[in-house]
């Protein structure tokens, strides 16, 4: 039996800055509620992207992110607004996340050769779920939100392969960030799969991925059919 599990974002799709854009509403509510911005729109959006690096690195949960952001322009961080921020993502899904022309039809075909398909993704539900739905993933996702450990952390992987069933092993793990998913996954004894679609250079300082595509197609190539007996 062979387990594939899979990151989310840059790889089963994009979700064109929508955490970011999120925030960047959020901030006009603030600012009607008697609030300040810290700059012009450029220097908040930058503002916003280290706050956002800092979180999805392990720095602080999605909440207490939010927290911060509204704290620092001068409005009691309520509840509320963390809500709002929630929602507003899980609305802004549908429209934003865009999946990978050939998601669908790789997932498709590793279910066909008898594969279990996890997902494993840095950031928080259920707003990573909604994302792989859209890539027509039906299964549970693994967030870091969820499992208190972030990727490279072996923890994350070992509950994608708790999730699967399967040991590290017999399991490939694809994504598209080289330390993060390559280095995370072969430090957790997964053979790690490093998904080049963006054209950018491998670290040279980084030992290289056990197997490199270019699209995710190509991933049902290394998952021999299930023989009938």
């Amino acid at each position: 039996m062979i387990g594939i599990g899979f990151d989310i974002d840059h790889t089963l799709c994009v979700d064109n800055k929508l955490e970011r854009v999120a925030l960047l509403h959020l901030l006009d509510r603030l600012v009607a509620d008697g609030g300040h911005a810290l700059g012009s729109l450029h220097e908040e959006t930058a503002a916003i992207d280290e706050l956002l690096v800092f979180q999805r690195a392990g720095g602080c949960g999605i909440d207490d992110a939010v927290r911060s952001f509204v704290r620092e322009r001068g409005v009691n961080p309520s509840g509320e607004y963390v809500e709002g921020f929630r929602r507003m993502c899980l609305q802004m899904a549908e429209s934003f996340v865009v999946p990978d022309p050939g998601a669908k039809a790789t997932l498709d075909a590793l279910h066909a050769r008898g594969a279990r398909v996890g997902v494993l993704s840095n950031g928080w539900n259920p707003l990573q779920t909604a994302k792989a739905r859209r890539c027509g993933f039906s299964g549970r996702v693994i967030a870091s939100g969820d499992v208190g450990v972030q990727k490279p952390d072996p923890g994350a992987f070992a509950a994608l392969c708790t999730e699967l069933g399967l040991e590290p092993a017999q399991c490939f793990y694809v994504g598209d960030d080289p330390a993060a998913d390559v280095m995370g996954a072969m430090r957790a004894g997964l053979r790690a799969v490093w998904l080049d679609n963006e054209g950018k250079a491998y670290p040279s300082d980084l030992p290289p991925p056990h197997h490199v595509i270019h699209s995710l197609r190509e991933i049902a190539d290394l998952v021999p059919p299930v023989v009938a007996r």
